[in-house]
């Protein structure tokens, strides 16, 4: 399951380094990356432009995402632009288009994109990624301890994150299922977060006595000394699921060559933490490893029980 530790208005701001940060509302934003997509379809020199679900903190994701820009550029010898989005849907819309040409999908956003995008390619994914969990948080002042009984969740008020998040809702959804829980039922319905980081905010504050988040969001909150067991308390651990990957659509191969998948899973999986630790790090990983559309199967299948995917 999926376990984390992922556009201010006006017009283009200067290009930095190798990566253009573009800003705006969700329809300016389409407006805009609209417009630059259909500048490269003469199929002359045109930039990568690279995305992904706005996961996380809007800080953090351009940090992580800028860095990635500069090291793809460089390792790749192309321009490469990060372009943030709005929401998971602006994600899937604009890799739909071809405005966005390469992704940082979760697992549920990676299926909707691809079974929208005739001809898109996984290319990589974590090697957390293939033994993914969430994880379930309660306020300390319910006090209940650690469990692998899902049940006394069910009398909470519970917080998803996004609505379309596989380690957020998709998943977490279906293990509640699973427990005999009604993953709707919870007093007063449950609430949608946005992101992780809202997740444990909100679960922290009091305002959500319980919710769920990717382990990797988690693990890397813990690590940065800003979550103590006083206010938000690790309650259960999903068992394991594939989840976040890098999905690349068929304009990007149109434009650049045949060749870009695998130059693409040659640079991700060629990572290494002694030369590459700024990006490895970022995404809370040790490597990138080859990945595959099956992997996402039950992820399909649960998607269409619950109808988020038809």
């Amino acid at each position: 399951m999926s376990t984390v530790p992922a556009a201010r208005s006006g017009g283009p701001v200067p290009r930095i380094s190798r990566r253009t940060l573009l800003a705006g509302t969700g329809v300016a934003l389409a407006a805009a990356l609209a417009g630059c997509g259909s500048s490269a379809a003469d199929g002359s020199a045109a930039p990568l432009r690279i995305g992904a679900i706005p996961d996380q903190d809007p800080e953090v994701l351009q940090r992580l995402y800028g860095t990635v820009a500069d090291s793809l550029a460089s390792a790749l010898d192309l321009e490469v632009e990060y372009r943030p989005v709005t929401d998971y849907a602006a994600a899937v819309s604009l890799f739909r288009t071809g405005d966005l040409d390469l992704v940082w999908f979760g697992g549920l956003t990676g299926v909707q994109a691809r079974l929208q995008t005739r001809g898109a390619v996984p290319i990589a994914q974590r090697d957390i990624d293939e033994d993914f969990h969430s994880v379930f948080v309660v306020n300390a002042a319910t006090r209940l301890t650690p469990s692998d009984d899902l049940r006394p969740l069910a009398a909470l008020r519970f917080t998803y994150g996004s609505e379309t998040s596989t380690s957020g809702r998709l998943m977490p959804a279906y293990f509640l299922r699973e427990a005999g829980i009604d993953p709707q039922g919870f007093p007063g319905g449950p609430g949608f977060s946005g992101s992780h980081d809202a997740t444990i905010a909100l679960v922290a504050s009091g305002s959500y006595q319980a919710g769920v988040l990717n382990e990797q969001v988690w693990r890397s909150r813990l690590g940065e000394g800003g979550i103590t067991d006083s206010d938000v308390v690790e309650y259960a651990r999903t068992p394991a699921y594939h989840d976040y990957h890098w999905l690349l659509g068929p304009r990007a191969v149109d434009r650049f060559g045949a060749d870009l998948p695998d130059r693409l899973t040659d640079y991700f999986t060629g990572l290494t933490p002694e030369r590459d630790a700024d990006v490895l790090e970022l995404f809370g990983a040790g490597s990138f490893i080859p990945t595959e559309a099956t992997n996402y199967d039950q992820i399909e299948q649960i998607g269409r029980d619950l109808g988020l995917v038809r």
